[in-house]
């Protein structure tokens, strides 16, 4: 009995258990059944996703990464590699265009500079540097903010002088306005030429001016002439310096020209140019070859057939300086040019523009004028060094001069005088006002400051400082007939033209336009 409860038990179990696989079993087969499903509904969309990506490659082969290229053949690779395949035709080229902008009021009482003025004739611009370097160039870091793609400044710079490091304050070390809005001036030389006078002084200006022409003449020559110098100084520079580069040149204006290269005392100074010398005479374009052992030595030649001067100086780099500086002054103002070229021909005509002769240097002449042109009631310009030290560093690298006056703000002055009435305040000026015994002429402070007992300005005639090396440029005036004979013809010039009002009653006009015009 016992045996059979116990047979009966176990059938039930095994009825139980197989009921409970077979459940287990179905609801497994339905979970699987599920999760295949959705495999096949993902896989279904990859697919799909897939198909579009390929064709959407394939329309645009742009978009295939690089090493993709060599497994795909329906890819034209020139296309690829010169960047012009589809895409690249469907957009426009970019091109940075300066955006137009209210230029902003300026600040009160704010010092400005104009350079708005158009060219005349073939006059060279006043921001432009003739191919010569002013040092091997270098490796310079990107403007900030360019505004044009071909635009270079001036980085931040230390020169060695005298033994020991300098520092040079950037000409970007202070931000720079970059508009200022300015009463409107004159971009026509003729607005101040309405009188008899003025309009003769613009003439003579027109006639006489360096031409762009007469400059790439002695840019020419600079550049053959620096070729066979480095046969022999290998290391050597050679720029051109003075009027040919400060905008205050003529025509028939000599090229002056600054060798730099190692050598340290006035013997060697002397033994380079004798060299040069001898190189020169054996060269077919160079003629008439001169050594003049004055305090800064010269070489003297002139291009073979044609009236080209040149007068070449071994190291003296302050000219370099000084021409920049010049330059600037040059074009801050559109009446600056012409005033100087017809003082500078006016005083070769009295025979008071002669260094060598005892009289005064044209150098001399022009800082007389800008001095004059400074302390006005209504100045014409301002003193740029004063103003904008940083940009005429007296210690900045020769290879940044050029750079350094292109960051001067504009400047506009108050005073509308003609061309003719400021010649004629210019002779009234040195025939009554000024002080020739007791002053001596600063550009650099825009002033006259008083002669002291010092070497420099003791026992001479007329005092005139260099605004660099702050030596006196009028030393050649040292005997007292050759100093009264330029005071006489300023006062007789100032008497006649303040009668006649007419440039032909101090120099003839027609004469020198001619001569000027036939030396070239």
């Amino acid at each position: 009995m016992m045996e059979q409860q116990q047979q009966q038990q176990l059938k039930r179990r095994q009825r139980l258990c197989g009921r409970s696989s077979a459940e287990s079993n179905g609801a497994r087969t339905q979970q699987e059944v599920i999760f295949l499903l959705a495999v096949a509904s993902v896989l279904f969309t990859c697919d799909m996703k897939f198909a579009e990506l390929m064709t959407y490659l394939r329309e645009d082969p742009q978009h295939v990464p690089p090493q993709c290229y060599s497994e795909r053949p329906d890819i034209n690779m020139a296309a690829v590699s010169s960047f012009k395949g589809p895409i690249r035709d469907r957009l426009p080229q970019y091109e940075w265009q300066p955006p137009v902008l209210p230029p902003p009021l300026p600040p009160p009482n704010a010092v400005t500079m104009t350079n708005r003025r158009k060219r005349q004739n073939e006059e060279y611009s006043p921001h432009v540097v003739k191919r010569q370097r002013l040092s091997p160039p270098r490796p310079r870091t990107p403007p900030p903010l360019p505004r044009y793609r071909d635009e270079v400044v001036a980085r931040p710079s230390r020169s060695t002088f005298d033994g020991y490091d300098r520092p040079h304050a950037s000409v970007r070390s202070h931000p720079r306005p970059e508009a200022i809005t300015v009463p409107q001036r004159p971009d026509c030389l003729m607005i101040y030429a309405k009188d008899k006078l003025s309009a003769q002084m613009v003439e003579l200006f027109e006639a006489c001016q360096q031409q762009i022409s007469d400059l790439t003449k002695k840019e020419s020559c600079r550049s053959r002439l620096l070729q066979d110098i480095r046969r022999i100084y290998t290391a050597a520079r050679l720029y051109l310096t003075g009027s040919s580069m400060n905008g205050l040149g003529c025509r028939s204006s000599d090229a002056d020209l600054c060798l730099v290269i190692q050598a340290k005392k006035r013997a060697d100074t002397i033994h380079t140019l004798s060299a040069l010398q001898r190189l020169f005479n054996s060269l077919s374009y160079v003629d008439r070859t001169q050594l003049i052992r004055a305090k800064v030595p010269i070489l003297k030649f002139r291009e073979k057939n044609s009236d080209l001067e040149f007068d070449l100086n071994i190291n003296n780099t302050v000219g370099i300086r000084n021409t920049f500086l010049l330059r600037s002054y040059a074009y801050a103002d559109l009446r600056i040019r012409p005033l100087i070229l017809v003082i500078k021909k006016w005083a070769r005509h009295m025979l008071i523009n002669d260094a060598s002769r005892g009289t005064l240097s044209s150098y001399t002449l022009v800082l007389m004028v800008l001095h004059y042109l400074q302390t006005l009631k209504e100045p014409v310009i301002p003193s740029l060094q004063r103003d904008h030290p940083e940009c005429f560093n007296p210690f900045m690298e020769i290879d940044m001069i050029p750079d350094g006056p292109k960051h001067i703000p504009p400047y506009i002055s108050k005073n509308q005088s003609s061309l003719g009435e400021l010649l004629l305040g210019f002779l009234k000026y040195y025939a009554r006002d000024f002080r020739w015994d007791q002053q001596v002429i600063s550009i650099r402070e825009a002033r006259a400051f008083p002669k002291n007992n010092s070497k420099e300005w003791r026992n001479k005639f007329i005092c005139v400082e260099e605004p660099f090396e702050r030596n006196n440029v009028a030393r050649a005036v040292h005997e007292r007939i050759k100093f009264d004979a330029i005071k006489s013809r300023f006062a007789e010039a100032c008497q006649i033209l303040h009668k006649s009002k007419d440039l032909n009653s101090i120099i003839p006009v027609r004469a020198i336009i001619n001569k000027e015009l036939s030396g070239r």
